[in-house]
């Protein structure tokens, strides 16, 4: 029998990082995904494509400008999925998808009906017709809520064993985020 190579470790994103992000309003993307695949009914994780991106050029002046979502369209289709199977995408994300990525993300679904996203932010970025434009094209939206932070917590963060600690008036933030964006999906007059 053939030696398989370890599987190799997932990179792990800072404390600071994920607070600065996660917690409070930078202006940075940073997008956390996981992807599962369909065997039989429960969902598989495909650990080698568990990972995070953020927002290239901003601080990156050697990079050309472009956002964590645009980044993880550009790295998917290099991704060896069974079209024959169906994919679920898990997302992270600080921001929620601004003006500029919705319409790439409606099509990246239209594209892929074998592939089902699911993003939970951490803030709403207020493009209510690109929201509901993606919502519409079959994404699931919602607010991180304190399972969504540990989780991302427990498998995106080296967290060096610290507990994910709650933050001061971390569900009130939830709540109004989640009430931001419940109106912005039902709202049809804005």
């Amino acid at each position: 029998m053939a030696d398989n190579p370890a599987p190799r470790a997932r990179r792990l994103m800072d404390i600071n990082t994920f607070e600065e992000n996660f917690r409070d309003k930078k202006r940075k993307t940073y997008l956390c995904y996981k992807v599962e695949v369909r065997e039989g009914d429960p969902w598989t994780p495909v650990l080698e494509h568990w990972d995070y991106l953020r927002n290239q050029g901003a601080d990156t002046p050697w990079l050309p400008r472009h956002h964590a979502e645009l980044c993880f369209l550009d790295l998917f289709p290099s991704w060896p999925l069974d079209q024959e199977k169906q994919y679920r995408l898990t997302w992270y994300i600080s921001w929620s998808p601004c003006p500029d990525c919705v319409p790439e993300l409606v099509e990246f679904l239209k594209k892929n009906s074998h592939v089902s996203l699911r993003i939970f932010a951490a803030h709403v970025y207020t493009y209510i017709h690109g929201l509901r434009d993606l919502r519409d094209a079959g994404a699931q939206l919602a607010i991180m809520t304190r399972n969504e932070l540990q989780d991302c917590w427990d498998t995106f963060v080296d967290s060096q064993g610290q507990p994910f600690e709650p933050w001061p008036n971390m569900d009130e933030h939830i709540q109004e985020e989640s009430q931001q964006l419940q109106t912005i999906l039902r709202n049809r007059e804005n």
